[in-house]
């Protein structure tokens, strides 16, 4: 766009990088309700499937974590609002920086660090999940771990430089729209 700066144009590609994940990854919600929607199903006729669980929890799993950045990035995150929201821009910009660099950006360094550990190991061995009688692979699900942790990563570096961005100008650069604007937005 046009008299954008280089900040802005760095955060609407992060962004469009978690929206874009976070759409393919709700797709998942499909397979999810289907095999939810057979296994109720099935145990009116017969009797429990064996690998309803294993790949509901699964599914469940990586769309709760991949889906993380994108809920991210639209602000949608637990947050005690009831003082937030009537500090200026500036100080929410300030309080949420230093939260950034000095809780989020560790936390996540390490969940990232430790799950590419976890993950490379289960990929190694050829783990299956052993409390299943079927034994399905798990190393997928748990190669998630670390892609979810590096997601998260590269928004909150999109949420701090709009911090540095609002502590700099006074302006928040994007607001956070609700589910409903959103629905509504794209219809």
């Amino acid at each position: 766009m046009a008299g954008e700066s280089k900040l802005e144009r760095v955060i609407r590609a992060i962004d469009a990088l978690s929206t874009w994940s976070g759409r393919v990854v709700a797709w998942l919600i499909l397979p999810l309700v289907a095999t939810m929607t057979w296994e109720v199903a099935i145990r009116h006729i017969a009797t429990p499937t064996q690998w309803a669980y294993d790949t509901s929890y699964m599914l469940y799993g990586t769309l709760f974590m991949l889906g993380a950045a994108y809920t991210l990035q639209r602000g949608a995150h637990i947050r005690t609002d009831f003082l937030y929201q009537r500090w200026s821009v500036r100080t929410q910009a300030a309080v949420d920086a230093f939260c950034y660099l000095f809780l989020f950006f560790p936390g996540m360094a390490v969940f990232l660090w430790l799950g590419v550990e976890f993950a490379w190991a289960s990929w190694l061995r050829g783990e299956r999940a052993a409390g299943s009688s079927w034994m399905p692979v798990i190393y997928p699900l748990k190669a998630v771990i670390p892609v979810a942790a590096a997601l998260l990563l590269l928004q909150g570096a999109s949420e701090l430089l709009k911090c540095l961005y609002a502590l700099r100008t006074g302006r928040q650069l994007a607001a956070h729209r609700t589910l409903e604007e959103l629905v509504s937005h794209e219809s």
